[in-house]
């Protein structure tokens, strides 16, 4: 008698059991309903509207140079944009600048378009190929307006290679790698421009001459905030491509935001370095509030992403931070090619991270598929393109979804470059593992934020020929397991020995000393159409035209330093 009702008292705590259970799924499956309604119907008054996009790339800003990444310099708006966008953890770009930029434009792999090695030096006849069809030319067969701001660097010896010829409505900024951020100047030439059509749609390029002793980081910004004003009033959606001057070398900018670091910074070049980083979150922050005052916020995604890892090579001082990444600008490691980066969409996306592996080339197919709503809207004429590397990655992104890809080429460069690695190199990203053949570095060293204790990071002694990281498991790359996993070798050896049959020859071509801006009243201009008694492309101002105005003597180019602090003025002004 005693068994059966302990048998069945046991019965009765089960059968209790079972209706709390079946009670907490009910629950779950009324709450997840709920959930899922609520967030349909805040994202189904955007479901079939255009956004409007703009993509903002910082230049040579380390992973912990920002607030968001955990690092010590003040960024308040970006951090705000961060928490309440999407952060993306592991987003990668390329090494060096110009290849990132290429790569961005077009999709594809820079061993695809032959921006593989190193990066377009000034007066160098090379650039992005034209036979690429990219990113702005693709938007406008989605009507959208598309406007360039800042930093191109993808070529400029002819009119063809510039943005207004490649798809942009209008521009402002300089067509080379690094300038002066006061003067504006680059080897005593002058190269900040406004480009535009005019009412006649014809090409216009406004040399600023006007702007002398203005710091770069504002007038983008500005710039930027004032196209924002413009475009309110216009029906069609818009994509602007805002690539800031800041944080490359040279190292300067107005003491204002040099005072804020005056108490917890005592390193002049560190507070230097911080205040430009902050003079960026400033203008950043003017943009947002222009949105918002617009009422386009809502209906606005920006992303947020560096060109590539931190400087902290061949440098006389390193204020940068990667860490706790290894390496960094040019570097085939984690330094060099993780970049801090979100996305904010607050219609759109929750606030979350997102671990979603991601490359630089996805955004032209991530942003071609937001433009056509997910392909509901069809071009105005077909669109035409080579293969690209890049992949929709919304879907991940927006939803939390691992990522669309399992893996990328970081790079496949068979020659040196300069401060860089010295014998041919190539990596690759597969899942969690990564392949570097060559030399990874230099920079191959963790460099920890200014005002930490700093480690012992020379540029060498270099690794050895093979080195294999669990990305996951070792993301600060301090443990080369290729005499493991000699099968993950072979096969990651195998997948670039394939990536490298595809590769195009390199793009690069040596200086033209044709190009010297003192040809053209010290300006910098697209020579080879300049010297050409036919152009290629229709262009409004010629050789003639810029010599018959005044001639400026080297006395009177000069920059206006009275307003900025700057160091390493003896730096050549190029991009390394």
């Amino acid at each position: 008698s005693s068994g059966i009702n302990a048998e069945y008292g046991e019965l009765f705590i089960s059968f209790l059991l079972f209706l709390r259970m079946l009670m907490n799924l009910l629950y779950s499956i009324v709450l997840l309903s709920f959930l899922g309604k609520s967030v349909t119907l805040k994202n189904q008054e955007y479901a079939d509207k255009q956004p409007n996009i703009i993509y903002i790339l910082s230049d040579d800003l380390g992973h912990s140079d920002v607030g968001f990444t955990n690092g010590f310099i003040e960024t308040p708006n970006l951090n705000r944009l961060a928490k309440e966008g999407v952060l993306l953890t592991q987003s990668y770009v390329q090494q060096v600048c110009s290849p990132t930029r290429g790569a961005l434009m077009s999709g594809r792999y820079p061993i695809h378009t032959g921006l593989q090695h190193d990066v377009i030096y000034p007066g160098e006849p090379w650039g992005l190929p034209l036979d690429e069809t990219i990113l702005p030319q693709i938007l406008k067969e989605y009507n959208y307006s598309t406007h360039a701001v800042g930093k191109w660097h993808l070529g400029m010896h002819k009119w063809a290679y510039t943005p207004l010829y490649r798809g942009f409505d209008d521009y402002f900024g300089y067509y080379l790698g690094g300038q002066n951020y006061d003067s504006h100047r680059n080897e005593k030439g002058l190269d900040l421009r406004s480009d535009y059509f005019d009412e006649n749609g014809k090409f216009v390029d406004e040399l600023r001459w006007d702007l002398d002793g203005r710091y770069s980081a504002e007038l983008y910004s500005d710039h930027t905030v004032d196209l924002v004003n413009k475009l309110k009033s216009e029906e069609n959606p818009f994509f602007i491509y805002l690539a800031y001057q800041s944080v490359h070398a040279p190292h300067m900018v107005p003491q204002r935001y040099i005072d804020q670091y005056s108490s917890h910074i005592t390193d002049k070049k560190e507070k230097v370095f911080a205040a430009m980083v902050s003079s960026m979150d400033e203008g950043i922050g003017n943009i947002t509030k222009a949105l918002e005052n617009a009422g386009l916020a809502d209906n606005t995604i920006i992303v947020f992403s560096s060109d590539n890892g931190g400087n902290v090579n061949c440098v006389g001082k390193v204020t940068s931070s990667n860490y706790p990444y290894r390496g960094g600008k040019r570097a085939l490691y984690e330094g060099g090619v993780r970049s801090p980066s979100f996305i904010w969409a607050r219609n759109r996306l929750s606030p979350s991270k997102s671990n979603a592996m991601s490359h630089v080339t996805d955004w032209l197919p991530t942003f071609w598929s937001l433009a056509s709503l997910q392909g509901k809207l069809k071009p105005n004429k077909p669109i035409k393109t080579k293969p690209l590397d890049g992949v929709d990655q919304w879907l991940a992104i927006s939803e939390n979804l691992p990522s669309n890809r399992t893996e990328f080429v970081i790079n496949i460069d068979p020659k040196p470059i300069r401060c860089g690695h010295q014998v041919p190199h190539a990596g690759l990203r597969w899942k969690e593992w990564k392949l570097i053949i060559g030399q990874g570095c230099p920079p191959s060293g963790w460099y920890p934020a200014p005002g930490f204790a700093d480690l012992e990071n020379a540029c060498g002694p270099y690794d050895s020929y093979i080195e294999l990281y669990n990305i996951i498991e070792d993301p600060s790359e301090t443990k080369n397991v290729s005499d493991k996993f000699p099968d993950i070798v072979k096969m990651l050896t195998d997948k670039i020995k394939a990536y490298n049959a595809t590769a195009v020859p390199l793009g690069n071509k040596p200086r033209d000393p044709a190009s010297n801006p003192r040809n053209f009243n010290f300006t910098w201009m697209p020579w080879l159409d300049m010297f050409d008694e036919v152009p290629d492309e229709a262009y409004t101002l010629t050789k003639e035209v810029w010599l018959a105005g005044n001639q400026l003597s080297d006395d009177d180019i000069s920059s206006s330093m009275e307003t900025c602090i700057a160091f390493d003025q003896d730096i050549d002004l190029v991009e390394f």
